[in-house]
């Protein structure tokens, strides 16, 4: 079977049909929750306050989702505008940006405590046009995620490396670029569990600590490392869940207006007194 890098451009690959497919599917939902919840661990972010995270190739806002139920903000690009349809269309929390991050990333510096990534970095290796040189985009990249970040920020790419000498290219580029760290393998001796995620550390930490890359799951990724992902699951949605409005609440609509607002939509209907309430029956 063909990895997706190979059959098409990412903004074609993943057009009206193939979103919908993606976003529908509960088991492609289910492993994107658990590398989403995996990344955002080994961010290793402070629990005390939420923090303004990058979702880079945020496709229709799944991995959003979970950032929402930790109570962090978020901010999305994606080069396919037929995810981001998706992902407007469900209403989710983060702003979104169509954008091809081997352009460059036009943030102010400092913007992000953070960035997150899944299933995306292996498409900046494949030259699908003949201006898209693979070393050329990914140095573009990370020199200007470098940039958006805090100093001391992490930046965690869960990504399917073809070979060993794409994952040299990506992290020789990286750290050419600023960054330190290197990469995380769960469950390395299991075929069909193990994950990569490669972990980049953009400057020193605060206070002037040292970064430890963290250590790999270990095991085979079987039973035990469902129930041990179950367990973070439920560990973050009790543990960190920022408190939502009801839905159809006073509160709730109008933060959806303001939403609507924000995102340039027009038509938005003026908030008055009498938003979120039931009109009686008239008999």
């Amino acid at each position: 079977m063909s990895r997706p890098e190979h059959v098409a451009p990412p903004e074609l690959f993943y057009g009206e049909t193939e979103a919908e497919k993606y976003t529908r599917n509960s088991r492609i939902a289910a492993i994107q929750a658990e590398m989403t919840l995996r990344a955002v661990e080994l961010l290793n972010l402070a629990e005390d306050r939420p923090h303004y995270l990058l979702d880079i190739g945020c496709g229709s806002g799944l991995s959003g989702e979970i950032l929402d139920e930790d109570g962090h903000v978020w901010a999305g690009l994606d080069i396919a505008p037929s995810m981001l349809d998706i992902a407007i269309d469900k209403d989710v929390e983060g702003d979104l940006f169509l954008q091809d991050i081997g352009q460059g990333l036009g943030f102010r510096p400092g913007t992000f405590d953070g960035a997150i990534s899944v299933s995306v970095l292996q498409w900046l290796c494949n030259a699908d046009k003949a201006e898209n040189r693979p070393r050329y985009r990914l140095q573009r990249f990370f020199s200007t995620l470098f940039m958006a970040l805090q100093r001391g920020a992490r930046a965690v790419f869960q990504f399917y490396p073809e070979n060993d000498a794409q994952v040299e290219l990506i992290m020789g580029i990286a750290m050419k670029c600023g960054f330190t760290g290197g990469l995380v393998v769960d469950y390395p001796n299991s075929k069909k569990a193990r994950k990569f995620y490669l972990c980049l550390f953009a400057g020193q930490a605060p206070g002037g600590e040292k970064h430890e890359l963290p250590q790999g799951l270990s095991g085979d990724g079987g039973a035990a490392g469902v129930a041990y992902t179950q367990a973070r699951i439920q560990g973050a949605k009790r543990g960190k869940k920022a408190r939502k409005p009801a839905k159809n609440s006073v509160e709730w609509i109008l933060h959806k207006k303001e939403l609507a607002r924000k995102r340039g939509k027009e038509g938005v209907p003026l908030d008055s007194r009498y938003t979120g309430r039931k009109r009686k029956p008239r008999f």
